[in-house]
């Protein structure tokens, strides 16, 4: 017999699953509407996902991190009273009946026993003993790591896994970039995990130090928003250890250089600007990668440049490609402009696009496929 090892989905998949129990417990408010359980390693991205649908949603977030919780936090203080003892319930739980939001058990495979049994009647039932229920427009998320994750991770028992929707957050290079491109993630590393998808993730305690930084989506996040905000500003020995110090070492170095190598791609693609310039596409395929990655964002910068200029550069070098980088970059911009509520169309109704689908059509197809 072959064990079930999960229910694997994609980050996307999960935001719609979110998305969907949210409108049906509000619409159809109901206690048989299973919680949601969501494993998968440290640093995948589990409560930023489940964040980003409060937040899509127009809803409230209540983020609980059991591990560092004890049970009476959970179920309340007991006060004896003249009619009985009655259960003092933290304030952290909701009590406005025409709220809605999603209340958020993080670290449940983390908490020793007592604490997964004292989160048993709110996972059930939604309430805690006689004086607290929770809200009906509120969805109940928990998340954890497994225990191959080599993170803290105690055995979940089979009466409360059996109160979940369970699914497994799976990430790789692939749905990893989809969600990248649609989070403001810096196009270096969304370039670099492009050309070198094993650097996504590392929790294999063989490669890393594990208590030091090491790759994970998390991490990459976090570099991610160093190069927005304060590598132009400060010396580069700070940068490096700023950004080996989230990823390690080895990784560390690969985004500098890679970032390095975008910045000078950066300037590459500034001749769309320029009508007149000779269009030349390195023969490096990291260089390739980082200019790629450039060209799909700064067609919509409009802090480069007149759009027009922008819009008939970016076909002018996209068209100097080779058919899989050319696909990547229309891609990519698609993407890019759909999620900054950029009207897109202006790229396939662009007088050159004819040209260009005639040219990479075939390979633009592959990609989608």
């Amino acid at each position: 017999m072959q064990l079930d090892t999960g229910n694997r989905i994609s980050a996307t998949t999960l935001e719609n699953l979110l998305d969907f129990m949210l409108k049906e417990r509000w619409a159809n408010p109901d206690d048989r509407l299973p919680a949601v359980m969501i494993w998968g390693p440290p640093g995948a991205g589990k409560s930023a996902i489940v964040r980003n649908a409060a937040l899509k949603n127009n809803c409230s977030f209540i983020d609980l991190r059991l591990a560092q919780m004890e049970a009476i936090d959970i179920k309340g203080l007991p006060v004896p009273e003249a009619d009985g003892v009655h259960w003092k319930i933290s304030s952290a739980y909701p009590r406005d009946t025409e709220s809605r939001g999603i209340i958020f058990l993080d670290e449940l495979s983390a908490c020793d026993r007592t604490i997964q049994t004292a989160a048993y009647e709110l996972i059930l039932d939604r309430k805690l003993g006689d004086d607290y229920r929770l809200p009906d427009n509120w969805l109940i998320v928990a998340a954890g790591n497994r225990i191959e994750d080599n993170a803290s991770a105690v055995a979940m028992s089979s009466a409360l896994a059996n109160r979940f929707l369970h699914v497994e957050l799976e990430y790789n290079a692939k749905n990893w970039i989809e969600w990248a491109l649609k989070s403001n993630i810096h196009g270096a590393i969304a370039g670099l995990i492009r050309y070198k998808p094993q650097l996504l993730a590392d929790t294999d305690d063989n490669n890393q130090n594990l208590e030091r930084g090491f790759p994970t989506p998390r991490s990459w996040e976090r570099v991610s928003l160093i190069m927005e905000r304060s590598c132009d500003s400060m010396p580069e020995e700070l940068f490096r250890a700023m950004v080996c110090g989230l990823v390690g070492n080895s990784a560390g170095l690969e985004a500098i250089s890679f970032f390095n190598l975008y910045q000078e791609m950066q300037q590459v693609v500034n001749m769309m600007l320029d009508p007149s310039s000779q269009v030349h596409i390195p023969a490096d395929i990291a260089k390739r990668y980082a200019l790629t990655s450039a060209l799909s964002r700064t067609v919509w910068n409009d802090s480069v440049g007149d759009e027009s200029l922008r819009l008939a550069g970016f076909f002018r070098i996209s068209l100097a490609l080779p058919g899989d980088f050319a696909a990547m970059a229309m891609l990519d911009a698609l993407e890019i402009g759909k999620k900054s509520g950029i009207d897109t169309m202006k790229l396939i109704t662009h007088k050159d696009y004819k040209e260009w689908i005639a040219k990479h059509g075939k390979a633009l197809k592959g990609r989608m496929a």
